[in-house]
């Protein structure tokens, strides 16, 4: 039985942890990887594929190990669901197996790195769509069943919880809350937003936690913001709700570009690391529940160190 997660509420209350930066875009601008679909879980069916990642999230490790935090380990499994698993040419076998996979490496990773703890293995899970477009709605239950799938292989490996990424309507977000908790897997989820601090789809990030919330009765462990410049919600979260305690997670773009320009966008912007870590020392005032801090897309541990350096104090 995996006692953490029985207890993932206690261990957030009880340590401050990091998390990684933006693991495609290193792969994609810094190590010259070829992504297709930003699907990182497919480098694990390659010899080198592996090692790498084992390098990549060794970096962050130290930082953990430097600070005295905790860690959630991020699976590289973004994409690793069946509908870009078939855009890839992967059956539904073989995407269960690369989610299997992921697990099975984070556990080696964790066991070479005990001067960490505690660490969270997390199995990442993205949209069904485009990250920044709400483009084909699903309905809950829809959203349910297709998330399901990812879910219920990651209930059935050593990971702790799962957590999805870059979540940009509010109806998908109620299904994987859905599909976590018939799994019995605490689930944490992100939601994305536009330069104005609003999902894609319009919605207030506060009201968009308010309707999961009631429609899941607060089954969500915590909420994270994922993939925006804090200065693109920095105004939102200076309203006032106690919607904000529920936000215990960052992981900031380190560009401030609306998601349209980087979407265009053939080179690395990799902002300022020392800039973007005081960006998040001024919204730790709006979060009063914040534990959680790592990076999105142009991050790397340069970013989450001077992040861990300014903020674990």
């Amino acid at each position: 039985m995996n006692n953490r997660r029985h207890h993932i509420n206690d261990l957030i209350d009880q340590h401050h942890f990091l998390t990684d930066g933006g693991l495609e875009t290193v792969l994609i601008f810094l190590k010259d990887v070829d992504l297709p679909c930003f699907a990182a879980f497919d480098i694990l069916s390659r010899d080198w594929g592996a090692p790498m990642l084992e390098d990549y999230y060794r970096d962050y490790l130290q930082l953990a190990a430097q600070h005295n935090s905790g860690f959630v380990l991020e699976t590289p499994t973004w994409r690793a669901s069946h509908g870009w698993g078939d855009q890839l040419g992967y059956n539904p076998d073989d995407i269960a197996d690369a989610n299997r996979k992921a697990v099975a490496l984070m556990e080696h990773i964790r066991e070479a790195h005990g001067d960490v703890d505690p660490v969270l293995i997390s199995g990442n899970i993205g949209p069904r769509g485009d990250g920044y477009v709400p483009g084909a709605r699903m309905s809950a239950n829809e959203a349910a069943e297709y998330h399901g799938h990812q879910i219920q292989v990651f209930a059935d490996t050593a990971a702790d919880m799962v957590t999805a990424l870059t979540l940009n309507y509010v109806e998908e977000a109620i299904g994987i809350v859905q599909a976590a908790k018939a799994a019995g897997m605490p689930v944490v989820l992100s939601f994305t937003v536009e330069t104005d601090g609003r999902l894609p789809s319009g919605q207030t990030l506060g009201d968009a936690i308010a309707q999961v919330d009631e429609a899941t009765e607060s089954y969500t462990s915590y909420y994270m913001i994922n993939c925006a410049h804090p200065t693109h919600f920095e105004d939102m979260l200076a309203e006032a709700g106690n919607w904000r305690d529920r936000v215990r997670g960052l992981r900031g773009n380190a560009s401030k570009c609306s998601h349209a320009e980087l979407d265009e966008a053939e080179e690395l912007d990799d902002g300022n690391p020392v800039e973007l870590a005081e960006d998040y020392m001024r919204l730790k005032a709006h979060l009063p529940q914040l534990r959680v801090y790592g990076g999105c897309c142009g991050t790397d541990h340069r970013h989450v160190g001077a992040i861990a350096s300014t903020c674990l104090v």
